[in-house]
């Protein structure tokens, strides 16, 4: 649950979030050009310490999805065991958020996961490459235009024996 006096100071410094509520957890939606300024004054003075996590969600094909991504940015305060999400959208060809490594460095493994499955180019990051799929992967197979069979990049790859790994 977050407290109302950290709702209020954002809508306060931010007056163009939107805001909602579900099962007590509070979501804020901020545009792509001021959501790095959101998540450095929840950090630095609301106290949300703690990145606990970064993901995507692919709205393509989703009933009035003014955008094609979502990226939602889950945060904690550990003193006062508050929690927000804050959500952004970005679309392609070319979507990008500012990276938060330099807030949170754990953000550095959870933003690489993103790009490397839905293809999002975080500016700023330090060292942006995959870290689940091979470099020579060219998709991002967590995006909904994938094909469930893949696209045969598979037999691309050398086998590796267990004796080689």
């Amino acid at each position: 649950m977050t407290d109302p006096t950290t709702i209020a100071a954002l809508k306060t410094t931010f007056p163009e979030l939107g805001f909602s509520e579900f099962r007590g957890e509070t979501r804020a939606v901020a545009p792509c050009a001021m959501v790095f300024g959101v998540l450095r004054t929840l950090k630095e003075k609301l106290g949300f310490d703690l990145l606990v996590d970064v993901t995507c969600v692919d709205y393509l094909h989703y009933r009035d999805a003014k955008d094609r991504f979502g990226l939602v940015y889950l945060l904690a305060n550990a003193e006062t065991n508050e929690r927000i999400t804050v959500r952004t959208f970005v679309s392609d060809p070319e979507p990008a958020v500012p990276s938060v490594v330099s807030l949170w460095k754990g953000a550095e493994w959870l933003e690489r996961e993103v790009w490397d499955m839905f293809g999002i180019r975080f500016e700023g990051h330090p060292d942006l490459r995959r870290i689940l799929l091979p470099e020579e992967f060219t998709a991002h197979p967590l995006r909904k235009d994938y094909p469930l069979q893949g696209l045969g990049e598979r037999h691309n790859f050398p086998a590796i024996t267990r004796a080689e790994s």
